[in-house]
């Protein structure tokens, strides 16, 4: 099939967010790429950038403005394009530094690698962020779900998602078996699948350094390091040693250790110090569902992350109301979490609110935080008054079930106070 040439025209008006000395300079004007996304993508990112630009006009009176660029990727990006990932996506972002995507598809099995991977790994977009909190009305399983309210540091660089692996039978799975075998003594069944987990002490470092930044910035009480150390000593061991040694060797001054506060007669921690504890995976699930009050930050590697914060969106309504973000040193993507739900694709149906809300995380990653409260309260009152998309309207009693663009109207309208 012929496709197009692939033509990138960033829009008209609009200024770059330039990086200097590590921090953005952000205009009035930002130019901000997009990318729509496969399967819903198009429906939840045209919600999104309703709401947000109805925040924005609404916080500054028209002083400010997003320009938004669409770049593409995904599945209409192979069709048109040829590639799934064009090169001109990747540079767009890089030049203009932050962006908004919607969900992209990634099979099972076969097929092409996650381009969410691709996309972390190719701009260095080491820390994905994902905030977990309750929006008062949205359904949960649990009794408390207002006592969740984490962030989650999650590295996204390497761990299994580093994608190192062979196929059963390979000539490389055989070089590895043996290599194995004869230099180090260890035995795999030669039926098996290789794969390697590198964790790094760079990587790791970076991710947690972040961590604790963030909670010091925004008065968080504590950094939990999440690893399955008790087992995989010299990777998610190592993790747990490096993230101690950060807060050691370069927040010293600021933080504490979780032992540090047990031998305190209080049992509380020392005055404007940021908490730093450990616990293992396995056991952070149960934590959050029995003692999640308990936790603030968490920061951890990246299979881990995967897991810990879907669990934990469970708790406070699903995947529909849950937003990420990638950071680098100054690059940001945001992103909802859930996927590009096919089946679902174009009938104005599915629930936009976390892209909404990712795009709420990118105004404050810019410094529009009075935009992006305005934009998280429209959401909080567009579910108080209870038309809200099907996942949600089926499980409250006196819901009213609207459509994806219905639901945006409805938070404009609770943005501009009508």
């Amino acid at each position: 099939m012929p496709t197009e040439r692939l033509k990138l025209e960033p829009p008209p008006e609009g200024h770059k967010i330039l990086i200097a000395q590590g921090a953005l300079r952000v205009p009035d004007d930002p130019i901000v790429p997009l990318i729509e996304g496969d399967g819903v993508g198009p429906d939840v990112t045209a919600a999104a950038r309703r709401t947000i630009d109805a925040a924005v006009d609404a916080t500054y009176a028209g002083r400010r403005r997003i320009a938004w660029y669409r770049v593409p990727a995904g599945e209409s990006a192979l069709i048109r394009h040829g590639d799934m990932l064009p090169d001109a996506t990747t540079h767009a972002i890089r030049e203009y530094v932050v962006a908004l995507k919607g969900p992209l598809t990634t099979p099972v099995g076969g097929g092409f690698r996650s381009l969410n991977v691709a996309l972390r790994q190719t701009l260095d977009l080491f820390a994905n962020v994902r905030p977990v909190y309750w929006l008062p009305g949205v359904p949960s399983p649990v009794l408390h779900p207002e006592r969740l309210d984490i962030v989650i540091f999650r590295e996204a660089t390497e761990d299994v998602y580093a994608g190192i692996e062979w196929a059963k039978g390979s000539d490389e799975a055989r070089r590895i078996l043996e290599i194995l075998r004869t230099e180090f003594n260890v035995r795999v069944r030669e039926d098996s699948g290789i794969g390697l987990k590198p964790i790094s002490e760079f990587c790791s470092k970076r991710l947690v350094r972040k961590a604790i930044a963030y909670a010091l910035a925004h008065g968080r009480r504590s950094v939990t390091l999440v690893h399955k150390g008790n087992i995989m000593k010299f990777t998610e061991g190592a993790f747990r040693e490096w993230g101690y040694e950060v807060a050691r060797d370069e927040f010293g001054d600021r933080t504490a250790t979780g032992e540090d506060v047990q031998r305190r007669p209080d049992g509380r921690a020392p005055e404007g110090k940021v908490v730093i504890k450990d616990v293992i995976a396995d056991n952070m699930f149960q934590q959050l569902l029995l003692r999640p009050a308990e936790y603030d930050v968490i920061a951890t590697s990246n299979l881990n992350g995967d897991y810990l914060s879907d669990a934990a969106a469970a708790q406070v309504g699903g995947l529909g109301v849950a937003p990420g973000g990638n950071l680098g040193d100054a690059h940001a993507l945001f992103e909802p979490i859930h996927g590009s739900a096919p089946k679902y694709a174009g009938m104005d149906k599915v629930n936009p609110t976390a892209e909404i809300l990712a795009g709420a995380m990118m105004l404050e990653h810019i410094g529009w935080d009075e935009a992006a409260i305005r934009l998280k309260e429209g959401v909080r009152a567009a579910i108080r008054a209870k038309a809200v998309t099907y996942d949600l309207a089926r499980q409250m009693a006196g819901a009213t079930e609207i459509g994806t663009s219905a639901f945006a109207e409805a938070i404009v309208r609770a943005i501009r106070g009508a």
